[in-house]
């Protein structure tokens, strides 16, 4: 499974780029993210961070390293839990006329080995039955632009 949501921001490359490689502000953005541990300013490939995350009752912890970090251009990070795959969110970085175009992707990686474990465990930390994961992001991932959009514009 994966999904992406794009959205146009009046501002540089660089500024919306800054924004999201600053893995500490993701809280400020993201609906699920509450805290992230990890790294002052721009995390570069290989940083490792902890986000933690709420929805309604539920709290969860997820390990996350940077596996891409190519600035203006792309960012990405994947997430684990007790060492299994869980998912891959990478933020591309286009211009365009007067701004630049943001796009924000999730990819479900859990598979193979684990995978039921890592759903169950998806279900006990969030709530959300794996099957149900790509609408409920879709949904994140819009409010999660719409706040960098406010953040970063001029």
């Amino acid at each position: 499974m994966s999904t992406e949501v794009d959205i146009f921001v009046n501002s540089s490359r660089t500024e919306a780029y800054e924004a999201v490689a600053d893995v500490r502000s993701m809280g400020k953005y993201s609906p699920e993210c509450r805290l992230v541990l990890g790294p002052r300013g721009r995390a570069e490939t290989g940083r490792n961070f902890v986000g933690i995350n709420r929805k309604g009752p539920f709290i969860w912890f997820t390990w996350c390293r940077v596996t891409c970090a190519e600035a203006p251009e792309r960012f990405t990070f994947d997430v684990s839990t007790f060492g299994l795959p869980v998912a891959r969110w990478s933020y591309r970085f286009t211009p365009e006329d007067g701004g630049v175009r943001v796009t924000e992707s999730w990819t479900d990686l859990r598979t193979g080995r684990g995978a039921r474990v890592t759903e169950l465990l998806g279900l006990l930390f969030t709530g959300t039955p794996a099957r149900r994961r790509a609408a409920l992001n879709r949904a994140g991932m819009r409010t999660t632009l719409l706040r960098l959009k406010r953040a970063v514009e001029r």
